[in-house]
């Protein structure tokens, strides 16, 4: 039977990383594309562990999606910021764990939740994520121009990994902490586009092409 997920392992492992200062490296970063994020300390069967999968949605927005996730301190422009965030919170019993969690986006919201916000303290959680990042995560991309094709991609890779029922976190792993009972069990830092369809054999050979243009 063939082993999808190790296969997936195997190709975005040999791709090249690229760290959370990548600004100098910007140029050699696709417009659009799928991202693949790795973890220190997290393996499998002798690779690095992929431990997200993401993409964006607006055209020739690649570069700024990774710049939001990696560099930008603003939990409200990413997600994966948000939830890295939440286990810091989390494995200390924080109780400004619900303060984290609200959507602060507009001027409209950040006015009316004024009372709670400490931004002084919010900062101090942007930085320690930031070094976080900086001190662990790495990432390697696939060009994608297509925006169909690379939410359709994205989802299948992410279903593929998040059913594999090998490839699973270490026990120090951070997103342990996590309130997202997602997160815990998948391995993955995010809860949607998990436990859905897996890529077909029509589908890896898509990806292998995309991939082949890479090397």
């Amino acid at each position: 039977m063939k082993d999808t997920c190790k296969i997936l392992h195997r190709w975005f492992n040999a791709l090249r990383r690229y760290r959370s200062s990548f600004a100098e490296e910007l140029e050699s970063i696709p417009k659009n594309g799928i991202y693949i994020i790795f973890e220190k300390g997290e393996t499998y069967d002798g690779l690095d562990r992929i431990v997200r999968i993401g993409t964006h949605t607006g055209n020739n927005q690649l570069r700024s999606r990774l710049y939001q996730h990696f560099t930008k301190e603003n939990k409200d422009r990413s997600i994966f910021r948000k939830n890295i965030g939440r286990c810091f919170l989390n494995k200390e019993s924080n109780p400004y764990l619900k303060v984290w969690n609200l959507d602060l986006t507009t001027k409209e919201r950040r006015k009316k939740n004024a009372s709670l916000i400490n931004e002084a303290f919010q900062s101090q959680i942007e930085k320690k994520i930031s070094r976080y990042i900086q001190g662990n995560l790495s990432f390697a991309v696939i060009e994608v121009d297509n925006k169909e094709e690379r939410l359709y991609l994205e989802s299948r890779i992410v279903s593929t990994i998040s059913l594999c029922g090998r490839c699973k976190p270490s026990f120090t792993w951070l997103g342990l902490y996590s309130p997202k009972d997602r997160i815990r069990e998948s391995g993955l830092w995010q809860v949607n586009e998990l436990y859905k369809e897996q890529l077909s054999d029509g589908d890896i050979k898509r990806l292998e092409i995309l991939i082949e243009k890479h090397n």
